[in-house]
């Protein structure tokens, strides 16, 4: 090779280089910002009164997808929905984020196969520890990693929340602080698919901190059919296994992407509160994996929680009258103690408002006529409420009923 060629050759690869290096730096920033989007459009004026009672809300969200993407949950950003920053902003009391670890490949609301993955590419290029590359139990093991480090490294603004205790404690420290007030943090999981097939995992995610997960995401799963998969089914002699020893440890079942089928078998068999994290209503937005009036009648019966999201998915478009009106429905159909917040943020969503926002849904309630109680109830109390016990193994329910 001559000292020409070689110069040629050389500049070949450091070209390369340079463009590997500007990939794996910016693709996975420029995909989230094309993926997590506000859409601009007007949001309504918010009134002084709605100001003044958004600031004393306790206010919880129960699904957020903010680990799925490669920024830190303590710097603010300019992209997507949510950081500690803009939750502190928001005046949010307590953060549900989950665990993305698998999407199918042309990923739609009607029907998709769980034979391929678009994840896998996501984890790739940013540059995540090569266990992660294929094993959905280590992408949770590593989001988990992740919040508790942003955790530790937050000086006492971001709490972990594993116990009813950590709860507790997170109250009495926002009763007491000033701005800016500690915000709580609650691992959960997007689909048990992350259990790769074995129960034995379960612990292995309880002991990372996992206090709630959904059975399903967008295809069908070895514990049960999703609204999205192919086959729709019920709970696998698996997944009832699985919904048990979830509520003999403490963690909350979510129904949220579940089929029809599984939803009933879940309120069917549930000795504890169930929740719907994040989605909407028939009644208002007739989209596939929204609950029906007699769904939204079963988790109720659970005294389980029917969480609102902020997406089009969710409501039909995204403006705040339209997360109000979803919200007015659960309220009138069984009563306001079964109302809560799920915004889906992060989570491939366009959405109206970013989580330092958040008044917009105070101002909403109050435009569709809640009262301040309601208000407080359907921001955070209920979800806050349904926590205290819901965090308890179903072991120790007892001892605290007969204290109390």
């Amino acid at each position: 090779m001559t000292s020409k060629t070689r110069k040629i050759a050389g500049g070949l690869i450091g070209t390369v280089a340079l463009a590997m290096i500007g990939f794996f730096a910016f693709a996975p920033g420029y995909f989230e910002a094309q993926t997590n989007r506000i859409d601009g459009l007007p949001l309504p004026e918010v009134s002084d009164e709605a100001r003044a009672l958004h600031s004393t809300l306790e206010i919880v969200d129960l699904h957020s997808d903010t680990l799925l993407w490669k920024r830190s949950l303590l710097d603010r950003a300019s992209r997507g929905h949510m950081d500690l920053p803009r939750l502190e902003d928001g005046n949010v009391a307590l953060q549900v984020f989950s665990s993305v670890t698998k999407s199918p490949e042309g990923q739609n609301y009607d029907s998709n196969s769980g034979d391929t993955d678009q994840i896998t590419q996501l984890v790739m290029a940013q540059l995540q520890p090569v266990r992660t590359w294929n094993s959905l139990l280590e992408r949770s093991l590593y989001h988990a990693a992740k919040l508790e480090r942003a955790a530790k490294g937050s000086y006492g603004e971001l709490w972990l929340v594993r116990s009813a205790a950590d709860l507790g404690s997170l109250e009495a420290a926002r009763a007491k602080a000033a701005t800016p007030k500690p915000v709580g943090a609650i691992f959960s999981a997007e689909g048990l698919q992350n259990l790769e097939g074995d129960i034995a995992n379960l612990d292995k995610l309880y002991s990372a901190g996992m206090r709630m997960a959904g059975l399903t995401h967008f295809f069908d799963n070895d514990l049960a059919g999703s609204m999205h998969g192919e086959a729709k089914g019920g709970l696998t002699p698996l997944g009832r296994q699985v919904v048990q020893a979830m509520e003999d440890k403490g963690i909350v079942v979510d129904i949220a992407h579940c089929s029809r089928q599984c939803v009933a078998d879940v309120l069917a068999m549930a000795r504890r509160p169930v929740v719907s994290s994040h989605g909407g209503v028939q009644a208002t937005c007739k989209v596939n994996r929204n609950l029906t009036d007699d769904e939204i009648r079963g988790v109720a019966a659970t005294g389980g929680l029917v969480a609102i999201g902020y997406w089009d998915g969710a409501v039909c478009d995204t403006s705040p009258a339209s997360i109000a009106a979803a919200m007015k429905h659960v309220r009138d159909l069984v009563g306001i103690e079964h109302l809560a917040l799920g915004s889906d943020y992060d989570g491939a969503t366009t959405v109206r408002f970013d989580t330092s926002q958040l008044v917009q849904v105070t101002q909403a309630l109050m435009d569709a006529g809640f009262s301040e109680a309601e208000i407080r109830a359907a921001m955070g109390g209920n979800a806050l409420r349904l926590l205290r016990d819901g965090l308890l193994p179903l072991a120790e329910l007892p001892a605290r009923e007969a204290a109390e």
